[in-house]
């Protein structure tokens, strides 16, 4: 494991210009939003897995549209922690996110690449057309002024990642010559792939080891929310 100083240091040497955050779901824990992985991830008894497919939305789109009302709620009340904040400061930087709580958007960030979609942007099933939905929902499930039902804007297990999103993201990573690795399991792919295109340092930050760790140049042990301000203050030193 690396210390924060070390990974400081080398972002000093490197005076980086092209910086790629790829967070996960880490990044926002400090915020209270629950990982739904692991112990704590149940709702209603209800694992992620039962709920976010398209087969249990086609079953019972009432209870999944429950279950993801409920999870709007928890974002709308949560605030972007210092992690996300710090990331905003850097205004060229490209933040590719699995996570679709939309809190980089709301700290600041302003290139960011959303893989799995954003909770607050629904999608006709018949049209394919999508519009932001941020306020709580009038009916449940919601529908689309044709008729048919609205789905949450997210990608569900077994759907492909969105082909804009993922060559955006690809030319990202290729042209990184620093990519922050913030709270990500690095065991979901494809998008966990992403990260070994980048050809420049890779700095990871997370409280536990992760399928990434032995891959990154450095990986620092501490939560998103400690490490990221002071490397990002050092990549603005830098330049």
């Amino acid at each position: 494991m690396s210390t924060i100083e070390e990974a400081a240091a080398a972002i000093r040497a490197l005076r980086p210009q092209r910086v790629v955050a790829f967070t996960g779901a880490g990044v926002s824990a400090e915020s209270g939003i629950p990982t739904f992985r692991g112990a704590g991830g149940l709702w209603r008894n209800f694992r992620a897995e039962d709920l976010a497919t398209p087969e249990a939305f086609a079953r019972d789109p009432e209870l999944v549209w429950e279950w993801y009302e409920w999870r709007r709620g928890l974002v709308r009340n949560a605030e972007p922690n210092a992690a996300h904040r710090a990331l905003a400061r850097l205004d060229d930087a490209v933040v590719v996110t699995q996570n679709i709580d939309g809190l980089h958007a709301r700290a600041g960030s302003r290139d960011v690449i959303e893989l799995h979609g954003n909770l607050f942007r629904v999608r006709c099933v018949r049209e394919e057309t999508t519009r932001d939905a941020a306020a709580e929902l009038e009916e449940i499930p919601p529908r689309c002024d044709c008729g048919a039902l609205l789905r949450p804007d997210v990608v569900w297990f077994g759907e492909m990642l969105p082909d804009e999103a993922v060559a955006r993201a690809t030319r990202a990573m290729r042209e990184a010559d620093l990519v922050l690795v913030i709270g990500t399991s690095g065991v979901v792919y494809p998008a966990a792939g992403l990260v070994a295109l980048c050809m420049g340092t890779t700095i990871e930050i997370n409280p536990q080891a992760s399928a990434l760790s032995s891959a990154c140049t450095f990986a620092i042990s501490e939560t998103a929310a400690v490490a990221a301000p002071p490397l990002v203050d050092a990549i603005l030193e830098a330049r």
